[in-house]
């Protein structure tokens, strides 16, 4: 089932450290199947607030994004990210294809699916 790695990124000001991580990460997610879905593009806030930016990294399996975030090639660069940018990040499973979230709601209700 396909995985997502989701950043919610603050805005900060451009540093050298931040276009080197850019530059490289791309070659850190290939080797486990990874893929942007979402990166450099504005998004529109429909409710609350999301201030800064959106990044989502689409991947075969969670293990795969597990493996990719604790490899070697993405952990030497991470710290080009993070001592400049704050953020969120998080690793998700995706749902099947066929999900139904009527079934999600009458499992949470304690009914049978």
């Amino acid at each position: 089932m396909t995985a997502y790695a989701i950043a919610h990124l603050q805005e900060a000001e451009p540093h050298p450290d931040v276009l080197e991580y850019i530059e490289r990460i791309g070659g850190t997610f290939q080797p486990f199947g990874g893929r942007f879905l979402v990166h450099g593009t504005p998004h529109e806030v429909r409710e609350g607030t999301w201030p800064g930016h959106v990044v989502i990294i689409g991947f075969p399996s969670l293990d795969q994004a597990r493996a990719w975030w604790d490899s070697p090639a993405y952990q030497e660069i991470s710290p080009l990210r993070s001592r400049h940018i704050a953020s969120d990040i998080i690793l998700v499973d995706g749902v099947p294809v066929d999900y139904d979230p009527a079934e999600t709601a009458r499992a949470m209700r304690g009914g049978s699916a």
